[in-house]
């Protein structure tokens, strides 16, 4: 994999970037002015992460997968520690599908009815392979989601939620906040 170097990802015009950044030159930014990147952040190859008028945030020590997609209009909030594994769909904005409006940004916007809506990402999240996270969605600290969900509720602290849709499956254990207090 190659990375972007500093000078070139300062040149990129990113909203913000940290320190030690390692960005994947495959991958494609679309609103990048609205995009901040956090110290010790890692995008890997084929990511897409389209910020709207809410913007794209992510924090630190975030890794994002090969294939992972972050995009609409609403707000993207990852806060630090998250992982978000590989074919990951984030999503903070939808077509209406009710019949009732046309779809896709092709339409005239009056035609159209696109909802959007924030989407969060807690500390030490971890997203596994192929989930779709829908819009409105807040997936608290500590929240782990099984390969292949779709979220499309809240999950709260600390708890393991898989299917589709997604559900409650267990708690997940909070040894790592004592891990990450000696890692800080």
């Amino acid at each position: 994999m190659s990375f972007y170097t500093k000078l070139e990802l300062k040149n990129l015009g990113f909203k913000a970037v940290g320190d030690n950044v390692q960005i994947s030159n495959k991958a494609s930014f679309y609103g990048i002015s609205k995009i901040s990147i956090g110290d010790n952040t890692r995008i890997d190859d084929f990511c897409v992460l389209s910020a709207g008028v809410g913007g794209i945030n992510i924090g630190r020590n975030v890794h994002i997968a090969v294939y992972s997609s972050l995009i609409g209009a609403g707000e993207i909030n990852v806060d630090d520690y998250a992982n978000i594994s590989s074919k990951v769909a984030i999503y903070s904005s939808t077509d209406d599908f009710s019949g009732s409006f046309l779809t896709n940004p092709t339409m005239p916007a009056d035609l159209t009815n696109v909802l959007s809506s924030p989407v969060t990402l807690g500390k030490h999240v971890i997203i596994g392979s192929g989930c779709v996270v829908l819009p409105g969605v807040t997936i608290s600290s500590g929240a782990a989601i099984g390969a292949l969900s779709l979220v499309k509720n809240n999950v709260p602290e600390f708890e393991i939620f898989a299917g589709t849709p997604a559900i409650k499956i267990s708690e997940r254990k909070k040894d790592l906040l004592k891990l990450i207090g000696e890692f800080d």
